[in-house]
């Protein structure tokens, strides 16, 4: 029997439910396999979902980067955003990224650059889980990765814009 892509991405995905960078990593592998896997293929054996599920975060790192929202989840507290400089695990699109509840998430608006100060936790894997992500599920992953919003700053992107030019123009007219 032939498993679909996005069956593979439940099983995954409810495994680690808490860490986003597993979504990210089977979306990759489901994207490169489109043919169906044999049933042994189907999801992680018991000590591996048990691994990921007490994976120990470290301490945050914290992080400045620049972007705008894609979508906003005002009942869950999360968003999507795109970043123009990549994450530390490489990245440029984090999807469910936690928003602390005392941010009026109400506030965000979509189609605006913002600063984002972003809370970067890591919990790195076993090296025996990272061998069977990577000759079972062709997943290159060393750790899983939970981001929180910690700040965010509105940016006044048309201000880089010179001045000059729309002035130039006016000036013209007046002679």
């Amino acid at each position: 029997m032939r498993s679909s892509p996005i069956e593979e991405l439940k099983v995954l995905n409810a495994v680690n439910a808490h860490a986003t960078t597993v979504t990210y990593m089977v979306r990759t592998k489901a994207a490169k396999e489109s043919q169906g896997s044999s049933q042994e293929e189907q999801g992680l054996p018991k000590w591996a979902e048990d691994e990921i599920r007490s994976a120990q975060f470290g301490k945050p790192e914290t992080i400045r980067r620049t972007g705008y929202f894609l979508d906003i989840y005002d009942k869950d507290f999360k968003v999507d955003v795109q970043v123009y400089e990549p994450m530390p695990d490489g990245r440029t699109i984090v999807e469910g990224l936690d928003v602390p509840k005392s941010m009026k998430i109400s506030d965000f608006m979509k189609g605006f650059v913002y600063e984002f100060k972003i809370s970067v936790f890591t919990a790195y894997l076993s090296s025996k889980l990272v061998e069977l992500l990577k000759t079972k599920f062709a997943l290159d992953m060393k750790a899983i990765y939970r981001f929180e919003l910690k700040e965010l700053q509105m940016m006044d992107v048309e201000s880089d814009l010179p001045a000059a030019a729309s002035s130039s123009a006016e000036d013209e007219g007046d002679d």
